[in-house]
């Protein structure tokens, strides 16, 4: 992103955007869709609301992924981060996003997932992602359709983790929506530039 003043991403930054690929759900999720693909300036407007808590570009972000929703949903929530970087960051990009997408669609937006032990997923290999993170759900869910709000679907083991967990507690049905997704094939390169900006951006 350029840097330029006011909402992101400027007019100019935005031409660079990519659209999401279609990509199948993750198990256990009835549909996955996404607003930008992971990549150029797509990661660069992710990245810093995700590192730098830059929220200028949470309402175009929560517009375009309202867009690709799912009609029928009953309540939005979203896949919590773990403890440790909710206290170094001080927010939640995730529960930002919910909170704004459940706006756009005039639905409520409640914490439904609580994040069991464990290491984040960013910055681990694909092969490490697959075990995925444990959630477990705060209530029951019995026949409610929910909508799980992510930042980046990478190789979808959080959404799928958080799937189950709602599923476990009566969701009749779980969809996805994720302000961007990773590109085939791009799951490595993603992993390995996490460290990297973890450094240029503290």
């Amino acid at each position: 992103m350029c840097g330029a003043q006011g909402p992101a991403p400027c007019a100019g930054c935005a031409a660079e955007l990519r659209r999401a690929p279609s990509l199948p759900a993750p198990a256990g999720v009835d549909g996955c869709a996404a607003f930008l693909a992971y990549d150029s300036a797509g990661r660069e407007l992710v990245a810093r609301l995700k590192y730098r808590n830059a929220r200028s570009s949470v309402p175009f972000l929560a517009r375009g992924m309202a867009a690709v929703a799912p009609p029928g949903i009953d309540v939005v929530t979203w896949a919590p981060t773990t403890p440790a970087r909710l206290r170094a960051r001080g927010f939640d990009q995730a529960r930002l996003l919910a909170q704004a997408v459940a706006r756009e669609l005039h639905l409520p937006c409640r914490s439904l997932l609580r994040r069991r032990p464990g290491p984040a997923q960013t910055g681990r290999d694909a092969m490490a992602r697959h075990a995925g993170p444990a959630f477990g759900a705060r209530r029951s869910l019995e026949g409610r359709r929910v909508l799980v709000v992510d930042d980046v679907v990478t190789t979808g083991a959080t959404v799928a983790a958080a799937a189950r967990a709602l599923r476990d507690a009566g969701a009749e049905a779980v969809h996805v929506v994720a302000a961007a997704r990773t590109p085939p094939g791009r799951g490595h390169v993603h992993s390995a530039m996490a460290a990297s900006r973890r450094q240029l951006w503290k």
